[in-house]
């Protein structure tokens, strides 16, 4: 079967509620290999996560850039930008309330001070670009694509920029604080998983993949060739099956590392004495959706 794109109707539109099959996003793939347990809990059981400051502060600034990329080329400045912040944060506390739960109304000026560091990492974007000098393509694209394998891969890229020669760079802004050595490996694979849906969508490898990293203010840039996604592609249809063979079963095996520290579910992981819920089979209609918290780190 060749490769075809999937253009899915958003809900809310047509006759119909739209169910999409389980599909593999840069997310939930990297949380498997990371382990299968975690795969399990976020995609299968979804058991609920409580969001860091640091990763809603992540998904304000991405949604802030987004906008700014929105507006004339001339207003792309640091001062607009910041402008964005504070009804940018009313509209995304309008749509998850529970957001603001994190700041206490004991800490007088909490919110305040948590928006001034949003505001540091805009100015350190601004340090490593000028968006007056740049038109993206897109931001905040939604990809889709079914390989040839069957595994259907879904996820979001911050950035598209296409030069006039045709050449594509993929951008990505990171805004967490996870451990270099493994949050950059975390994000090359996000980085190489977008450069094959865009490379089968397309037809052209990308030419460039650049990290933006807005708390310390350093960029790195990749170059990616054809062999290298042609052998990454396979990566991702490896880990699939490894999905599908555990989601029949229900075997999901814990694989304890340097991130456990930071799960969230170790009340249920059986590395921590816990025990995970009843399995309730493979999801449906979707086990790879990703949330703006995932593409915040």
């Amino acid at each position: 079967m060749p490769d075809t794109a999937t253009v899915t109707t958003p809900p809310g539109t047509g006759d119909a509620p739209v169910r999409r099959r389980p599909a593999l996003s840069p997310s939930r793939a990297s949380d498997f290999k990371q382990c299968p347990l975690l795969y399990r809990f976020r995609a299968v059981d979804r058991l609920p996560e409580v969001p860091t400051k640091a990763q809603v502060r992540g998904t304000l600034v991405h949604a802030v850039l987004e906008r700014l990329f929105g507006l004339p080329a001339g207003d792309r400045v640091a001062p607009r930008a910041k402008d964005l912040l504070a009804p940018t944060w009313a509209e995304l506390s309008a749509a998850s309330p529970e957001w603001t739960e994190l700041f206490t109304d004991a800490e007088a000026g909490e919110t305040d001070k948590w928006l001034a560091s949003a505001e540091k990492l805009l100015d350190a974007y601004f340090e490593l670009e000028d968006p007056r000098r740049l038109e993206p393509e897109a931001c905040e694209l939604h990809v889709e694509i079914e390989l040839g394998s069957g595994v259907l891969l879904r996820g979001y890229i911050d950035r598209v920029d296409v030069a006039p020669t045709g050449e594509i760079r993929v951008v990505d802004y990171k805004t967490g604080a996870a451990p270099r050595e493994i949050g950059e490996a975390k994000a090359m694979f996000q980085m190489k998983f977008y450069a094959v849906v865009l490379w089968r969508l397309r037809g052209v490898v990308p030419r460039q993949l650049k990290l933006m990293y807005l708390t310390d203010g350093q960029s790195l840039a990749y170059t990616p060739d054809e062999a290298e996604l042609v052998r990454f592609e396979r990566t991702l249809e490896a880990i699939w099956q490894a999905i599908l063979k555990a989601g029949k079963t229900g075997d999901f095996r814990p694989n304890p590392g340097k991130l456990c520290s930071w799960c969230d579910h170790q009340a249920h992981c059986p590395e921590f004495g816990g025990t995970p819920p009843e399995y309730p089979g493979w999801p449906e209609p979707d086990a790879g959706e990703e949330t703006a918290l995932d593409r915040a780190d």
